[in-house]
């Protein structure tokens, strides 16, 4: 016979086993228990940081201030570890200053930057802070070129993307939020001013906007 002091040894073992497995996956349960999409619908203020070498006339440019809605989506691979796609698109007013031939206005432009960051989120509390890095596309398309251009052309535009933002919870699915973005736009704008000025300026614009957006989001 098997002694009873084995018997009662074995058990111990096979619970303590059966505890600490339980244990592990309840854990593993745990840390895979998150939301791992979410979508926020922002007020966002687009502020160009602009500047300009404008060739042949000189100068500098001034691009005008634009208050926008914003989509972005985030799919988080950890509780940690997420990417954002940032979805808008912002029309800005566009004038070069101070040149030799004074200041002209050059009309608008709407610019399409989608912009993808990947982002790590502070978890604990309500109070979620994250920060991000990423890159944009930013497209130009529909240049109106004002009473002075005959005609307006803007390169298309790759940059860096900087990010802070803080997500504050109302519940578990809803949430407010604050978010800061440096995004880093440079084009080459050819003007065709032959009729008002004689010739075609080419211009190396800076655009490099802070984005200020507040809004609320949704995890699922």
């Amino acid at each position: 016979m098997i002694p009873m002091k084995k018997i009662i040894f074995g058990l111990l073992i096979t619970l303590a086993a059966s505890f600490t497995m339980n244990a592990q996956d309840k854990q593993m349960t745990d840390s895979e228990s998150f939301s791992k999409w979410q979508v926020r619908l922002r007020a966002l203020v687009v502020s160009p940081d602009e500047s300009a070498t404008i060739e042949a006339i000189g100068g500098d440019v001034d691009i005008s201030t634009s208050v926008i809605p914003e989509l972005d989506i985030t799919y988080f691979f950890t509780k940690n570890i997420a990417a954002e796609l940032v979805l808008g698109t912002t029309k800005h007013d566009v004038e070069a200053v101070e040149t030799a031939a004074g200041n002209i206005d050059l009309g608008s432009v709407w610019l399409l930057p989608p912009t993808l960051t990947v982002q790590y989120h502070f978890t604990g509390g309500a109070l979620k802070p994250y920060l991000g890095a990423g890159i944009n596309y930013t497209i130009f398309y529909s240049a109106d070129e004002g009473p002075v251009a005959d005609d307006m052309d803007y390169d298309n535009s790759v940059g860096l993307a900087f990010q802070a933002g803080l997500d504050f919870d109302l519940n578990d699915n809803w949430f407010l939020n604050v978010d800061l973005k440096k995004v880093y736009m440079n084009t080459d704008a050819t003007v065709n001013a032959t009729t008002a000025l004689g010739a075609t300026v080419v211009a190396d614009v800076d655009i490099n906007p802070l984005l200020i957006g507040f809004g609320v989001g949704y995890r699922f």
